[in-house]
């Protein structure tokens, strides 16, 4: 069964019968501010009435310089930055890649297990699952290494050993850029052991590499900051953000130091439709409805009062592995055995249907498809969190009780 949107309000979503769902997925984690926030809807209809496009470098608009503007603000880093529009995260991820090659003067790129960053040739080569993502779209792009993402959970190899391992695959010297999700998204929501990311910016000074942030799904303040890696005290060269940045309207954002930005020949990067007017006034609207509205604040409620519910049901279903997450940023780990931690694909996707047949939208994630991930708008009231948990809760006793 599937319904087809006849309106989206908030963090609920009807359908063309007429029927009403709880959305927990966002738009796949575009909506931080909800289904046509009234705001964004007014910035929208009242761009699309002046002009709807002129490509910013023929004919300036406001709105561009006004977005990047902000995005600077908020970054994090004591140095001044630079921002470059574009349509998605992919094409993001790509153009910090193509900053980064250009400026270092190096080739290499190290991206990490469970990574997603794009469908493009370049970001699907550096997504790490094979299907549906790469399986048959090869050759893929070359010089892209994989390195382990040290989390709790899933711990692979010591911090200490990463460095060591690092120079089993490639020259770091020969490496333009890491490029991590601060928490990883489509691989499952998995957050980092401490002390990991700290490691990663350590590593990158030493061999003259820059440190790319993948803030496209966790961004945005679903973790309770603006951006994620500011829950560490890490400082990156260049964060990429996109999904909520435009409450779903197509833009994305490549924020780099200025002295990096300032090394790029003129129309080496860009695009037609990159910042387009109408999705930049929406962005401008959303960064401010985030301040004015205290969503960070809301983000960190939504986490706790998530985790509480999700902790009191992981003493009591077997079948929850882990649960983990920042802030509103929270996932559900599925497995059949939780001392081999074997994934409960299968069950994971009957918990899923089985919400959907009772008026709950849920997402899946993580390289087996066994959890489920949180991309609630941070707009959800606490009756329709309350709802949509004990919908949720019987699926996953029934699937407990099933396996």
């Amino acid at each position: 069964a599937r319904a087809w949107i006849g309106e989206g309000q908030g963090a609920l979503v009807t359908d063309v019968d007429g029927n009403t769902f709880i959305d927990l997925t966002g738009g796949w984690g575009c909506l931080a501010v909800g289904h046509s926030h009234p705001r964004v809807t007014a910035a929208i209809k009242d761009q699309a009435e002046h002009f709807l496009h002129t490509d910013f470098t023929s004919v300036p608009y406001e709105s561009y310089l006004t977005v990047c503007e902000k995005l600077a603000r908020l970054a994090p880093g004591d140095f001044e930055k630079s921002v470059a529009l574009f349509n998605n995260g992919a094409e993001a991820i790509e153009n910090a890649v193509k900053i980064s090659r250009h400026v270092t003067g190096r080739t290499g790129v190290v991206v990490f297990d469970r990574a997603f960053h794009g469908r493009t040739l370049l970001t699907m080569t550096m997504t790490h699952k094979a299907k549906p993502y790469k399986d048959g779209f090869g050759p893929f792009a070359p010089d892209v290494y994989r390195m382990p993402f040290v989390t709790p959970y899933h711990p692979s190899i010591r911090i200490d050993e990463w460095e060591k391992l690092l120079m089993t695959y490639v020259d770091p010297s020969t490496v333009a850029c890491f490029v991590v999700e601060p928490v990883q998204g489509e691989g499952g929501f998995r957050v980092p052991t401490d002390g990991f990311l700290e490691m990663l910016r350590e590593v990158s000074e030493k061999y003259g590499i820059l440190l790319v942030v993948d803030e496209i799904q966790a961004g945005v303040g679903r973790t309770g900051k603006f951006f994620s890696i500011e829950n560490w005290n890490v400082v990156p060269d260049i964060i990429c953000s996109a999904k909520s940045l435009a409450a779903g309207m197509p833009l994305s954002a490549v924020i780099a130091r200025k002295d990096i930005m300032d090394k790029l020949p003129g129309s080496s990067i860009g695009g037609t439709y990159v910042g387009n007017p109408v999705a930049c006034r929406a962005a401008s609207e959303v960064i401010d409805i985030i301040e004015d509205e205290h969503l960070l604040d809301r983000a960190v409620a939504l986490g706790k009062l998530i985790r509480s519910r999700w902790d009191t049901w992981k003493k009591e279903y077997e079948i929850i592995g882990d649960v983990r997450g920042i802030g509103a940023m929270q996932a559900i780990e599925f497995v059949k055995d939780r001392t081999t931690r074997e994934p409960a694909t299968q069950l994971n996707g009957q918990i899923i249907k089985e919400c959907l047949h009772h008026g709950i939208f849920v997402a899946g994630s993580g390289i087996y498809g066994n959890c489920i991930r949180m991309l609630v708008s941070l707009e959800i009231t606490d009756e329709q969190l309350t709802e949509a948990f004990g919908v949720m809760e019987t699926a996953v006793a029934y699937a407990n009780e099933s396996r």
